[in-house]
């Protein structure tokens, strides 16, 4: 097996014994990135010589005995829309396509100051608004398992890298579902955490009150190892937690006994792959048999959570993308002749892409007068109760396992000409950032060759059940 398929925590307990080197290890993920990257297209920007130093650097710290983290010189990549200070941040549009940052995302300092070699930012639906990664433009990302298949969207580029080795952990943001779904359908792990458990400080915003910045890796315990260096309060982002930074690996062997698991009724409905259903049910019944209470709950409210989450999220979108007019930064385009109002039609209209457009005009007439009520304002109210569902849930169970997409990984092209179809791919997930709550997603099997993803859902800062639960669905055969 090459350095550049192993974990995370493998390769960790690797650097510590001096069996191999983090210059190796970053060695093996870039001629990976070389190999793969031509018929994958994971990466908009690849940092090699960077990485190298950083790796070099890590290397001298292990032979002093003096790592920073588990993380210290292990390769992670970015997605493109978390800030990075001297390096390009496109968010994949060409509004932003020449963009350069003079400052570090909090989440990506975080990380470099854990000791992390950046080894590239990756692919992404443009500003975030997708589920297939195929709204970018410098490309469609692929599947890595099947490259006829969209690899999920938004994180898609980093689900696939580290499917791929050609990262070992990568940072995603999740607004709908973008890293859990991505990671369902390219076979890894990854999870959003509690709103506010990790800063937005230098994402680029989408949707501010439903953007989160989280994990993804190739098991439970390199998302863990993940999170111990992303998490904790910043006084730069105001919806940041003020709470201590736990070890999320402390609890993961602990097992389930005692743990009540939800099925909530509402999401295995007619237009569930019968696959994917059969699938998500072995795994509650294989807990069972580790010690969980499976129970059927109800969320009654579900129906109503992609409709409401698009009317949230494009009317955000219509907001916090305003500030692209050609006059900060970013693209400008101006007619010979033309007034500033002629500018910011033309940067605009060049600028963006087609789902982003289409998501900004609908947010601003959700927005319009005489519409926010009926819309905006109805979205917000019809939010609480999706909220109240899950906190009455969460009074009698501890996490609730469902799927993560109702369709496997589709063909490329399939639903790019349908917004519909694509936004329906969302109808498990959006709940989640509706609410805040904490997600994960693993594989729990497969079907015609593709993963099945699983979603276990947490309560409130409860990200270790979540984490314990995934790490014994693992390794249920060895525990």
């Amino acid at each position: 097996m090459e350095l550049c398929d192993k974990t995370a925590a493998e390769l960790a307990q690797m650097l510590r014994r001096r069996e191999t080197s983090s210059r190796d290890i970053t060695k093996s993920v870039l001629k990976r990135i070389k190999e793969k990257e031509a018929s994958i297209n994971a990466f908009i920007t690849i940092l090699e010589e960077q990485a190298l130093k950083q790796a070099d650097e890590a290397d001298k710290r292990f032979s002093k005995g003096k790592p920073k983290s588990f993380i210290d010189g292990i390769p992670v990549a970015i997605k493109d829309n978390l800030c990075t200070r001297n390096i390009k941040t496109t968010c994949a549009s060409r509004i932003l396509k020449d963009y350069i940052p003079s400052y570090n995302a909090t989440a990506v300092q975080k990380i470099l100051d854990h000791g992390a070699v950046l080894v590239g930012k990756t692919n992404l639906d443009e500003f975030a608004m997708g589920s297939s990664t195929e709204n970018s433009i410098f490309g469609a990302t692929r599947n890595p398992i099947s490259t006829n298949c969209v690899p999920g969207g938004s994180s898609g580029g980093s689900a696939a890298a580290v499917k791929a080795g050609e990262a070992i952990l990568a940072i995603g943001s999740d607004t709908g579902g973008s890293i859990r779904q991505p990671a369902a359908f390219c076979g890894v792990t990854g999870i959003k955490p509690t709103y506010g458990r990790v800063s937005r400080y230098g994402l680029i915003a989408y949707a501010s009150s439903l953007d989160q910045v989280g994990a993804i890796g190739k098991t439970t315990q390199d998302c863990a190892l993940l999170l111990n260096s992303i998490c904790g309060y910043d006084r730069r982002d105001s919806t940041s937690i003020k709470t201590d930074v736990c070890d999320f690996t402390v609890n993961l062997k602990k097992g389930v006994r005692g743990i009540k698991i939800g099925l909530p009724k509402e999401y295995f409905v007619k237009g569930l792959d019968s696959r994917i259903q059969k699938a998500v049910m072995n795994a509650a019944g294989l807990m069972e048999k580790h010690g969980a209470t499976i129970v059927e709950v109800s969320l009654p409210h579900t129906k109503y959570a992609v409709s409401t989450y698009y009317i949230i999220a494009t009317s955000e979108a219509s907001s916090n993308l305003a500030r692209f007019d050609g006059v900060k930064y970013g693209l400008r385009k101006t007619d010979e002749g033309g007034n500033l109002k002629d500018m910011y039609e033309t940067t605009r209209g060049e600028g963006f892409g087609r789902e982003v457009k289409r998501r900004i005009m609908l947010g601003t007439y959700v927005l319009s007068a005489g519409y926010y009520d009926a819309y905006y304002l109805k979205a917000q109210k019809v939010r609480t109760l999706i909220q109240q569902d899950f906190n009455k849930v969460f009074e009698d169970v501890d996490c609730l396992f469902s799927p993560v997409s109702p369709v496997l990984p589709f063909a490329i092209g399939e639903k790019t000409k349908d917004p519909l179809k694509m936004y329906l791919v969302d109808i498990y997930t959006v709940s989640l950032n509706l609410t805040g709550l904490p997600g994960l997603s693993l594989t729990c099997g497969t079907a015609n060759n593709l993963p099945v993803g699983l979603q276990i859902t947490g309560n409130y800062m409860d990200e270790e059940t979540l984490l314990r639960v995934a790490y014994t669905f693992e390794h249920c055969n060895t525990l």
